[in-house]
């Protein structure tokens, strides 16, 4: 029987950090030899951390991933388990590659053919293309290699590399997540073991970058495109599994067809790695389905909002964080997401009262911050305000009350909440989300002032739809009960609602999500039953505040377009969608 141990290494590396990512690569090779794998492959970039982005435009960063490499190399001496690892290979060119270790050498190099340059992706603007797949022979088993853009393409590196007889493709890969892309991925991945006729092993990257997080739930498909096996999302893993390629080849017999297409494609060449060794021990196969396909989209972004959360805070280097307390939703999430990332002894919420401020809004802050088991600063800002108005009243007598006002409010709070992280080295969280981010409704300096934007892309219909989850996945009251039935309000005047502004939030929402997510014309939007003028009204909004988006801090992506690189648009644009 023709069978080969697998197994798929999905890590959290940090960008950069080289000694980092070459310890946890070896650790985690030691670990698949322990399991008796005949193979352990690792995602896409994992010795450089993904995406390095304008680090591959220093030669010194390339030469040092390089030496890393010869390190990964020198440690597998006397090691029995073929490693794949992703690196930054460089001749007169740089490439997106995989290199395949047996035994202290290097036995070959695949190079990234497909370059994505779309969404979030810049890899023309990095690396070369490579030419060719090839096909790496792994004790008596033609394996074909590629990278994650690759296995997208139909008619991409797999297929030929299926055509030449592989039996197994690995696919490598660093594949960013966004709400509904996880299932979008398994079809595809499923259809491409299906029609290429071979097993097909994906092992993705797993953690945050920036404004990135990956999902992992690296994946096994055998040759009919069923799925066997399947990693832990948003967790690192190792998933390891025996592969028996009988069936490979039974299911070729039997499809005319691809000898007809195999005589369509040129003959790759053939990398020998190792023999097949004797008296290996096999144990039971660990397959692993987790039921991580039936986890609800509320829990699955609230796990990709923790994980995004955690790995900034901590890859940057802090352990504590600041988070303004209202008694309102946004910043009630964010703490819940924020004490579920690190702790509740590392989050402090600061609570900023002013006149406008409700008894019920305070009441609701504290209950929250009781329920987390997190320390809070209560600092009044009515004093400061006043002291602000007093000084300015000169210079705005016969000016009405306005927004200026209302921000010089926002700002305050700002002040304190950066002279807090400041005097104290702790990180600020910010509150708002998409809905706000969308059409403005936020203080540059003030409700804007922080490090990271944890729901930054999150609407606000959502945001109650995963606050009612962290509720319910604790089975008690994290979130008061008040703060889901008042109605939503910055507070910044006398009886203030955010629908004195805006349109509802559930009329709101689907017309932003169609506008910039979906990039559909006015005209499609108004032809879906919206009315015209309110349309045109939420257009401009989002249109006119793009400076102030330029200036947000960075925050997690979970929808296919978020602001910043899925979304590049000129803050100076004279361009009307209804003229």
């Amino acid at each position: 029987m023709r069978s080969i141990r697998i197994a798929l290494a999905q890590i959290n590396p940090i960008v950069g950090d080289l000694k980092y990512n070459l310890s946890k690569i070896v650790d985690y090779i030691k670990k698949a030899e322990k399991g008796d794998a005949d193979i352990v492959c690792f995602p896409e970039l994992s010795l450089t951390g993904y995406p390095p982005e304008d680090l591959l435009l220093k030669p010194q960063f390339v030469e040092d991933n390089l030496s890393a490499l010869k390190k990964v190399v020198e440690e597998t001496k006397g090691i029995d388990c073929v490693a794949i690892v992703g690196f930054v290979d460089a001749e007169d060119d740089i490439f997106n590659a995989a290199a395949v270790i047996y035994n202290g050498e290097l036995k070959g190099v695949y190079r990234k053919i497909f370059l994505p340059n779309y969404g979030v992706f810049d890899e023309e603007r990095y690396f070369q293309a490579g030419k060719a797949p090839n096909i790496f022979v792994i004790n008596g088993i033609n394996v074909g290699i590629n990278i994650c853009e690759d296995i997208w393409y139909p008619d991409g590196p797999g297929l030929i590399q299926a055509l030449n007889g592989a039996d197994i493709l690995i696919n490598i890969s660093s594949s960013p997540y966004h709400a509904g892309k996880r299932e979008f991925r398994k079809t595809m991945l499923s259809t491409r073991a299906s029609d290429y006729a071979v097993f097909l092993a994906y092992v993705n990257l797993v953690g945050g970058q920036d404004e990135l997080v990956f999902d992992g739930g690296s994946m096994v498909f055998d040759s009919d495109g069923k799925l066997i096996a399947q990693a832990k999302i948003f967790e690192e893993d190792l998933l390891i599994l025996d592969l028996n390629l009988e069936a490979v080849l039974r299911k070729r017999l039997h499809d005319p067809r691809r000898r007809k297409e195999k005589l369509k494609v040129a003959e790759i060449q053939k990398i020998f790695v190792c023999d097949k060794k004797e008296g290996k021990k096999r144990g039971e196969n660990s397959f692993k389905l987790a039921g991580v396909d039936d986890v609800p989209i509320e829990e699955e972004i609230f796990k990709a909002l923790v994980t995004g959360t955690r790995d900034y805070v901590r890859k940057n280097g802090f352990e504590k964080v600041l988070i303004g307390l209202s008694g309102g939703i946004d910043s009630s999430l964010v703490a819940a997401i924020a004490v579920e990332a690190l702790g509740s002894e590392n989050v402090i919420g600061v609570i900023m009262p002013s006149q406008f401020t409700s008894k019920s809004s305070i009441e609701d802050a504290e209950a929250l911050a009781r329920n987390l088991g997190i320390r809070t600063i209560k600092i009044g800002i009515s004093r400061i305000f006043d002291v602000y108005l007093d000084e300015l009243r000169d210079v705005f007598k016969d000016k009405p009350w306005d927004a200026t006002e209302e921000n010089i409010q926002a700002r305050i709070r700002g002040n304190i909440l950066m002279a807090l992280s400041n005097k104290f080295g702790y990180l600020v969280l910010t509150t708002g989300n998409k809905s706000e981010m969308s059409v403005g409704y936020a203080t540059l300096y003030g409700d804007m002032a922080g490090g990271f934007a944890v729901i930054k892309d999150v609407f606000k219909t959502m945001v109650y739809k995963i606050a009612r989850y962290v509720n319910d996945k604790a089975g008690r009251e994290i979130i008061p009960k008040r703060v889901f039935e008042k109605p939503p309000s910055a507070e910044l005047r006398e009886g203030q609602k955010d629908e004195d502004d805006l349109p509802p939030y559930s009329i709101l929402d689907p017309i932003l999500k169609a506008y910039i997510e979906d990039d559909k014309s006015f005209h499609e939007i108004v032809a879906e039953g919206y009315d015209e003028e309110l349309v045109k009204r939420v257009i401009r909004m989002v249109d006119k505040n793009e400076y102030k988006r330029r200036q947000a801090p960075p925050g997690i992506k979970i929808t296919p377009r978020a602001f910043g690189k899925d979304r590049r648009l000129p803050i100076t644009n004279r361009y009307v969608p209804w003229s």
